[in-house]
């Protein structure tokens, strides 16, 4: 309850903030639906040519691509901003005004920025895996469904903990942006099934930068194609780096010296 009070204050704030832009909200929309439109426009010409990419269907890509815009549009809400903030304020020492608050730090940079025109990317991904849903609701099963929004809350834990995990390298490091852009740019290959990369990019985009869990696996629960191994194997793995995560961030923490230093 704590945790969604805090993030209820920070995005009143952010909204307050940026209804003072309320062009960014066109240049928002108008970036999302470009790139929304590239996407279809993308998957239509490919699927002239073949009815199945990689022994998916249209309608399995299509819910593909609205996990893709969905999971893509949170890590925009709230991630990417938090962590960002993050990284800027351990480089001027601004961190310390965020230490000295009575709530949990880890908590509030990660919730203290929230990028609302992002929702527009998350209203577009559920409006894509919506009408792909409903193509495909005669092959869906409860379990599916279920599996499916478990494999997507551990997709989105394990991204959070992945970009946590990069921006406490700022404890260490002086500028760690690059890395974020590049993860960025890495999740730009969710859009796709994991499985038509080569061998040594599907091994990259599972073990080494954790996009296949984002994306693929959530899609795979719909599909029917997700495996009990890897059901469990997703879930152990986002609890772990979750941990794993709040272990790194309490070493990094004891190295700040902060704005006095």
């Amino acid at each position: 309850m704590n945790t969604l009070r805090l993030f209820r204050e920070f995005l009143r704030v952010s909204i307050m903030t940026e209804l003072a832009y309320r062009v960014n909200f066109v240049v928002q929309l108008f970036q999302s639906l470009l790139e929304l439109a590239t996407a279809l426009g993308g998957l239509a010409v490919i699927f002239s040519f073949t009815n199945n990419l990689g022994g998916w269907r249209p309608d399995e890509v299509l819910a593909l691509l609205g996990i893709y815009f969905l999971l893509g549009g949170v890590i925009g809400l709230v991630i990417q901003p938090g962590m960002a903030q993050l990284i800027d304020s351990v480089r001027d020492g601004t961190l310390d005004f965020t230490l000295t608050k009575p709530e949990d730090a880890q908590l509030l940079v990660s919730a203290s920025r929230v990028e609302i025109w992002k929702f527009i990317d998350i209203a577009l991904g559920i409006g894509v895996l919506t009408y792909a849903l409903i193509q495909l609701s005669e092959h869906l099963s409860g379990w599916q469904v279920a599996a499916f929004a478990g494999m997507l809350l551990a997709g989105a834990t394990i991204i959070y903990s992945f970009w946590l995990m990069l921006a406490t390298l700022s404890f260490w490091f002086v500028r760690v942006e690059n890395i974020l852009e590049i993860f960025q740019s890495m999740y730009e290959a969710g859009r796709w099934p994991i499985s038509l990369y080569p061998g040594w990019l599907r091994f990259l985009l599972t073990f080494i930068v954790p996009v296949a869990f984002a994306t693929t696996v959530p899609a795979e629960a719909l599909t029917g194609r997700l495996t009990w191994q890897t059901l469990l194997g997703a879930g152990l793995l986002a609890v772990a780096m979750l941990v794993a995560s709040r272990i790194f961030w309490k070493i990094g923490l004891r190295r700040y010296s902060g704005a006095s230093a």
